[in-house]
């Protein structure tokens, strides 16, 4: 099967390094930037996987692969469309994990293979969430990977899910806190850790004339017992869907 990658990030070269084992896979291009995404008609792969490409894929591409064009994306879907979806499942309360779907002229909107929830707790932070999910995203991936390549592949449509899509302007407008704003303590401690990322300056606010960072840290009250779902240990995951 001649596959074209698409994808830059942690868990996109893990996925890219793990087809390039697999036999019976001829990865022939791995693509990083929009402006190489003519090379796709040019190669005429036989599918299309993104995990981790940051930029829309257009129809014209999206048609060329016999097989469709899978994305791998850090979030549950319909639930978490878009930007940033470990941010906004802690901000909107909504699950967190991985979905393998295929791509259409949506963001975020064509059928769903399967989905993964990842556990979380209110001692994470953003950070601690995308870690799980990162994992998830790898795990799940090679898990339906070989109904891709048998031709098996069952999936569902979203057309009549109800779902949130955030933009990367909507995180921005998150990270700047302000100083008078009147807010619920639980909702406000779920945007910092939200946007605890280290070493990434996320949260922001002016008082007094002078701006700031700010980071959050939660831990359980009882030194003796975790809130932590992976113990410490080994990422660790809940459910896994498939379709």
């Amino acid at each position: 099967m001649d596959v074209v990658f698409l994808g830059t990030n942690n868990y996109g070269r893990e996925i890219y390094e793990w087809l390039c084992d697999r036999d019976g896979v001829d990865l022939r291009a791995m693509l990083t930037e929009r402006a190489q995404l003519d090379l796709v008609a040019t190669i005429e792969p036989d599918v299309v996987v993104a995990a981790g490409f940051t930029h829309i894929v257009p129809p014209e591409v999206l048609s060329v692969p016999d097989r469709g064009c899978l994305n791998v994306h850090p979030g549950v879907l319909p639930e978490t469309r878009g930007y940033n979806p470990n941010v906004w499942s802690i901000v909107d309360d909504l699950p967190a994990g991985a979905t393998v779907h295929y791509m259409d002229e949506g963001v975020d909107t064509g059928d769903v293979v399967a989905t993964r929830e990842v556990e979380t707790s209110f001692a994470d932070t953003g950070k601690d969430v995308y870690r799980r999910v990162e994992r998830a995203c790898v795990d799940l991936f090679c898990e339906v990977w070989p109904a891709v390549e048998s031709g098996t592949v069952e999936a569902r449509s979203q057309a009549d899910e109800a779902g949130t899509y955030h933009r990367k302007q909507d995180f921005l407008d998150l990270c700047e806190l302000d100083p008078d704003e009147e807010v619920r303590v639980v909702d406000l401690l779920d945007r910092l850790r939200a946007l605890t990322f280290p070493p990434f300056d996320n949260a922001r606010i002016e008082v007094d004339g002078r701006a700031y960072y700010v980071d959050v840290e939660i831990r359980p009250a009882d030194a003796g017992e975790t809130d932590d779902p992976d113990g410490g240990e080994d990422d660790s995951y809940g459910t896994v869907s498939s379709y």
